[in-house]
């Protein structure tokens, strides 16, 4: 570890800011190796790993550390806590650091913060779980199933109780596993750009590891880099950072050669490019978001890859613009939505989101697909899509949607590859899940307006 900061005490300061003064911690951490920049690469992998994986295990992490502590871990002091929480991830995760070693760093770390009295139970509570790790009572999956996977997979019981109401244990468990996963960096090839093989080899050339990923020939996974803008395909805007879940929303769409598009809630922009990209030059997409910065980062993105045929506006999807009914052929309706299909992406979001905050977006949703409908022309197509899972936020939608407007479910069968064929697409919807398909978890509709 470098010499010219401790870096566990840096990652304690970093995780404290997520979980006691609820910042995201996506953007935490940003901040943190934007500010470090010297850090080597080795010490900036382990922050990185170590926060991300602390918060992402929570309810691991706690249950584990209150079969070995006197004291409830939410009794604690919240700089104790934090860190027996990244010391315990680091004993039960990370094989690379010795057990012993995590123990004198922590109590080293908690007299330095002048916790001096208490070290001894820093001492106490980490050693005892390093002889107890193996022996640990976990609940009892028979018995209290929801209990089992909420402690192994840290799921708050809330989300679990809604998925077991439209899952069966296995599929839920398989979502939760799938959610653990490692999450990967897919890219999407700018066809009207370049191919995918001169993409391809753009990136080999530049040491980086390319795999293919199912379900789209011109999606690929990369790693073994940097940085994004270190990458020169990326610089020259031959390739877009997206899920091929999002990926399959301009599938569904389907543009035409010639199409008006209207993305009403676009930041950061995927969708709308490679609606654009589709489109190779022809016809219009109008990417929409509520604020300047949003609108601001979806500027860079098309300035980087160079599209003609977009423009960024800066409109709220709630409020009614009457010079954009009956203009759009494709209207995207990609809205705010709790984000549970995304956890394995940003951790935090299953902490900082309640079953309350979910019907609050529920209401906005409708709130906009009852604003934006009217931008559909009569024959023209609306995607529905939301980043999680579940019915209340997507199925539940659809059909208040069908029940008050003049619409219509069409098959998006003939846009999708077969390993994604089921009874829903057929019917015209997907529902993705982690663990399930190869992708983060994600919803889309395909509606078409009848009258």
């Amino acid at each position: 570890m470098t010499d010219t900061i401790n870096i566990r005490e840096l990652i304690v300061e970093t995780l404290m800011e997520i979980t006691e003064e609820r910042r995201y911690c996506h953007i935490v951490l940003r901040e943190v190796l934007a500010r470090y920049q010297y850090l080597d690469k080795r010490d900036r992998a382990f922050l990185s790993r170590t926060v991300e994986g602390t918060v992402e295990n929570l309810i691991e992490l706690d249950y584990i550390l209150e079969q070995f502590s006197s004291v409830k871990v939410q009794d604690m002091k919240p700089f104790i806590r934090t860190l027996l929480r990244m010391s315990l991830y680091q004993m039960k995760y990370m094989d690379s650091v010795p057990d012993a070693a995590v123990c004198n760093e922590a109590v080293k770390l908690a007299q330095k913060k002048g916790f001096y009295t208490l070290k001894g139970f820093v001492n106490g509570v980490l050693r005892a779980a390093a002889r107890g790790l193996e022996d640990v009572v976990w609940p009892d999956p028979a018995r209290t199933p929801r209990k089992y996977l909420s402690v192994r997979y840290s799921m708050p019981d809330w989300i679990l109780m809604k998925w077991m109401a439209q899952f069966d244990m296995e599929t839920v468990e398989r979502i939760c596993q799938g959610l653990a996963r490692e999450s990967r960096t897919c890219i999407r090839c700018n066809l009207s750009r370049a191919s995918r093989e001169e993409i391809e080899q753009m990136l080999r050339g530049e040491g980086i590891t390319v795999k293919e990923v199912p379900y789209l020939d011109y999606a690929l996974e990369i790693s073994d880099y940097d940085h994004l803008q270190s990458i020169q395909a990326f610089r020259d805007g031959l390739f877009q950072v997206q899920d091929v879940s999002s990926m399959l929303v301009a599938e569904a769409a389907a543009p035409k050669w010639g199409d008006y598009c209207i993305d009403v809630c676009a930041a950061p922009g995927g969708k709308s490019l490679h609606l654009s990209d589709k489109l190779n030059g022809s016809g219009y997409v109008e990417a929409r978001d509520l604020t300047e910065y949003k609108v601001s980062l979806m500027q860079e993105n098309l300035e980087r890859t160079r599209r003609i045929n977009m423009a960024v506006v800066r409109q709220d999807a709630t409020v009614f613009d009457p010079d954009s009914v009956e203009k759009a052929d494709i209207l995207l309706a990609d809205l705010p939505c709790s984000g549970l299909g995304v956890i394995g992406r940003k951790p935090d979001i299953k902490y900082r989101m309640t079953d309350y905050k979910q019907q609050e977006l529920v209401g906005l949703q409708r709130k906009i697909l009852d604003t934006v409908w009217q931008y559909v022309k009569i024959g023209g197509v609306l995607i529905y899509s939301t980043c999680t899972i579940g019915a209340d936020e997507n199925q539940y939608n659809v059909k208040w949607f069908l029940d008050n407007y003049p619409f219509q479910l069409e098959s998006i069968d003939p846009y999708l590859c077969e390993a994604l064929h089921s009874r829903t697409t057929k019917a015209g919807y997907l529902q993705l899940l982690p663990g399930i398909h190869d992708a983060d978890g994600f919803f889309l509709a395909r509606l078409k307006r009848v009258k």
